[in-house]
């Protein structure tokens, strides 16, 4: 007998702010607790720089500064360090129990990879991994990944820049390279690429990558 494939609900969440973001994904993350509820979360955020779990704080100073530009300033539980997340950015939450497709967090970080990479070639941009956890083009980041798993259920996820202002980059560390860069769908095909275009190559590939049916 074929095993089903995974259904995984999409829900557009817009433009939406950080706290509202991660409220929604614990209420969603709540939900597997009568069992699985797959969930696609996708959205943009305003101005908003995240912070990771780290061995120690950063310093009280540098964050005020951050807030001093315009920005949001939120400490997180998913992996991973600094980072940004703004509007012509796609962000993607994917709450999903791993017992429905592979009880394995290092799998599920590489798939998003993959589906990642996938929806790069759909626009004829050759993107690849490295030791760095995200999705490269050359030495420059063009999607970072950061999750939390707890008993097998997801949170976080990925941010793709699309038509992001890069501007915000050039404040912090992204994730804590050194000597790396960023850049963005657009900067890479030298014209605009809208978040909703980039939306739904990311639901195809995503479908592809995890092999699962996507209901809206």
């Amino acid at each position: 007998m074929t095993t089903p494939r995974p259904v995984v609900k999409l829900v557009r969440l817009g433009l939406v702010s950080y706290p509202e973001a991660l409220r929604l994904q614990q209420s969603y993350v709540d939900l597997h607790r009568s069992g699985p509820h797959h969930t696609l979360l996708v959205c943009e955020h305003r101005p908003v720089y995240t912070v990771g779990i780290r061995t120690k704080p950063y310093p009280e100073p540098l964050l005020e500064g951050l807030r001093a530009l315009g920005a949001e300033v939120h400490c997180t539980n998913r992996g991973g360090l600094i980072t940004f997340h703004g509007p012509g950015q796609l962000v993607c939450y994917p709450i999903l129990h791993l017992g429905s497709f592979k009880k394995s967090v290092r799998w599920y970080v590489c798939e998003l990879e993959r589906t990642i990479i996938s929806l790069c070639r759909r626009f004829g941009i050759e993107a690849s991994t490295s030791p760095h956890t995200g999705v490269w083009v050359g030495d420059k980041k063009i999607c970072a990944i950061g999750i939390h798993c707890g008993r097998y259920v997801t949170s976080h996820g990925l941010a793709l820049n699309c038509d992001t202002d890069m501007s915000w980059f050039g404040h912090i560390v992204p994730c804590g390279i050194e000597g790396k860069g960023v850049t963005s769908l657009s900067n890479e095909l030298h014209r605009a690429v809208t978040v909703d275009e980039a939306t739904g190559h990311l639901i195809e590939a995503f479908k592809e990558t995890f092999k699962c049916d996507i209901k809206t």
